[in-house]
């Protein structure tokens, strides 16, 4: 049994998952900025920029145990959807795959939070 105040695991994992992809999506800037070309497209680029925001935010969120974090959960499930397709459109990057891995695994782990019992 789990004390007030205390996280419960899932959403232990949530946090964890959003802080990768978060990171994920940091690195993964610098290296389109570094690569150039079509890795600097703006459309990826406010992705990546989106997602790395909104997961960051809703990790704070849940660590202090908001009121609003399953609505942020929610909506951070989108944002970290989005931003993994449009990853995985350079499928033939490495880099690319891995973000779009992380922000897969936020996804899903922010829809299963979003969908417990508050």
């Amino acid at each position: 049994m789990r004390t007030e105040g205390q996280l419960s695991p899932e959403m232990q994992r949530c946090i964890d998952a959003c802080m990768e992809s978060h990171s994920s999506c940091e690195q993964t800037m610098s290296y389109c900025l570094k690569q150039g070309g079509r890795h600097v497209d703006m459309a990826m680029m406010g992705a990546l920029m989106d997602c790395s925001d909104i997961t960051r935010l809703c990790a704070d969120m849940m660590m202090r145990q908001s009121p609003m974090a399953m609505d942020m959960a929610r909506m951070c499930a989108q944002v970290a959807g989005k931003c993994a397709e449009a990853c995985m459109t350079m499928s033939d990057d490495a880099t690319m795959m891995r973000c779009a891995e992380k922000c897969k695994a936020c996804a899903d782990a922010c829809k299963a939070m979003a969908a417990m019992p508050a």
